[in-house]
């Protein structure tokens, strides 16, 4: 029988083990063991900061340690396979078998643009049909090979960055996909040039969609409220209600109490109680354990915010912070920076969380495996921060 509460300790730990942390595998990060953690998450947020290392990358390295990125690029950028892009979260690469449970949200786009007479959709119906011709014809695109200042543009009815924004808006409606990316810009392409054939066909409802997508969210993170669940694929309450009941008349889901969280919690049935949880591992800001941010208050009492749009004299903590996570606490935030001319990973700022415990000697181990994951030769820590001595120390 599953529990009926579960204490803040234990909720993290459930959490921390929904998400492949702490596994305390040794095994080499092949390509075996990439598609299963990007299996168990269901998705990589994509953002194009690269101050340290883009965000896709970051979340595979906390669970599986270094691994070859290239083997992941060719896995998920350098063409139609296992995986597409699509608006899960935010822009993300998902399995290629999710894209037909994201019909709704397309079609949701289509509705609100085409009865929006200001949209792009609405408004370019002839450079939607050209820009449609044009990959039909000649196959996969991105949007600096169709709008750039040396082409001439042979229809009068747009103006100069309109291409990108029908790209993308097609891109949204679903009558284009990804299919891969060069110099990390985007290829889009016709669903048929990508999709298999047997997912194109695939007719899912959109409360079935909900019912999977919500199951898969509640497995990938052990344990969270409704709002945890629904946030995992940006899915609204009013959607999510129905499937969630079902869920938990199926047996899928059970209600918990964690104290202190001040809301009820659902508990998956496949997840792991972990009495300990040994995780030394750096967090993107785009991490899904840390991308909810009231979750992650909630969860570990870690306030975040990312303080890349912050001006630089009203940043707290830093330009690209990362929570630093020691078993099942987040005891701290650094900000790196990998300066690969001089071959150093810098960092910027170092700062203890609150009155926890740092142990900073596997700080620094797991910040020179960083470094060297980066092909960086060493590591330097600059005077910011409360825990910038005492880490700077290791580094003497």
């Amino acid at each position: 029988m599953p529990p009926d509460q579960l204490s803040p300790a234990l909720a993290r730990r459930v959490a921390l083990a929904a998400q492949g942390l702490g596994s305390g595998s040794t095994a080499p990060a092949g390509t075996r063991r990439l598609n299963a953690t990007i299996d168990r998450l269901g998705l990589l947020q994509i953002d194009s900061v690269n101050v340290f290392e883009r965000s896709h990358y970051l979340p595979l390295f906390a669970r599986l340690g270094a691994y070859d990125r290239a083997n992941l690029d060719r896995l998920t950028l350098d063409g139609p396979g296992r995986y597409v892009e699509y608006w899960a979260h935010e822009a993300a690469l998902v399995p290629v078998a999710t894209w037909p449970l994201f019909r709704w949200r397309m079609a949701d786009y289509r509705r609100r643009w085409l009865a929006d007479d200001d949209s792009w959709l609405s408004a370019n119906p002839r450079l939607a049909r050209w820009l449609l011709d044009l990959v039909r014809e000649g196959g996969p695109v991105p949007a600096s090979l169709v709008e750039h200042e040396s082409n001439v543009r042979t229809g009068p009815w747009w103006g100069w960055g309109s291409v990108k924004q029908g790209l993308e808006s097609l891109f949204r409606v679903g009558e284009l996909v990804s299919a891969g990316r060069r110099r990390f810009e985007r290829v889009y392409a016709l669903p048929e040039q990508v999709i298999p054939h047997e997912l194109l066909d695939t007719d899912i409802s959109r409360h079935e969609a909900h019912r999977r997508l919500l199951a898969h969210a509640a497995s990938a993170q052990g344990v969270g409220t409704t709002a945890d669940l629904a946030d995992y694929f940006r899915l609204k309450t009013a959607d999510v209600v129905p499937a969630l009941r079902e869920l938990h008349d199926e047996g899928v889901l059970s209600a918990v109490e964690v104290p202190g969280w001040g809301r009820p919690a659902w508990l998956h049935r496949d997840a792991r109680l972990p009495r300990r949880l040994e995780a030394d591992a750096l967090l993107s800001p785009f991490d899904p354990v840390v991308w909810t941010r009231p979750r992650a208050e909630r969860v570990f009492g870690f306030h975040y915010r990312i303080e890349i749009y912050t001006p630089l004299e009203k940043r707290v903590h830093g330009y690209y912070v990362l929570p630093v996570l020691q078993d099942d606490r987040l005891v701290a935030r650094v900000d790196l920076k990998s300066d690969r001319q001089a071959g150093v990973l810098r960092v910027q700022a170092a700062w203890r969380e609150r009155d926890l415990d740092v142990d900073c000697d596997r700080l620094a181990s797991l910040l020179r495996r960083a470094a060297h994951w980066q092909g960086l030769e060493s590591v330097e820590v600059m005077p910011r921060g409360d825990l910038a001595a005492e880490l700077g120390r290791r580094f003497g």
